[in-house]
């Protein structure tokens, strides 16, 4: 069965492109959500193996989306991958104590995205 991700992202560009790379190499089943408030929406309406999460994003950042995320028992157990153009080593010790499985930095190569997620989550490929 193939794998569903759920990538909330507010710029479309890049929410076009994580969907459009997982699709063509991963073979997995995508949707976006182009904010905080919608990516909350989506996540609990479907069953999803997995979500891409944008960590700034105006209406609602990501980690306000992840602690709600986290609130609800339907979507607490959904792993989340953040996706950032900010990335030092700080972000990397905070990004262990949220309880995120990972942290994909921006800029990424299309190409290997999908593997990265699948290694982060320790699926097949």
């Amino acid at each position: 069965m193939s794998k569903r991700i759920l990538v909330i992202d507010d710029e479309q560009d890049i929410r076009d492109v994580v969907c459009l790379c997982l699709e063509e190499f991963g073979g997995w089943h995508t949707d976006g959500a182009e904010s905080g408030c919608e990516g909350l929406q989506k996540a609990a309406a479907e069953p999803w193996d997995c979500i891409l999460l944008d960590v700034s994003m105006p209406d609602m950042d990501g980690r306000a989306v992840y602690e709600h995320l986290q609130a609800h028992q339907g979507t607490q157990s959904i792993p989340v991958i953040l996706l950032t153009a900010k990335v030092r080593a700080t972000d990397r010790d905070r990004v262990s104590t949220l309880g995120v499985a990972g942290l994909i930095a921006k800029p990424f190569d299309p190409i290997t995205l999908w593997q990265k997620v699948a290694q982060i989550l320790d699926w097949a490929t």
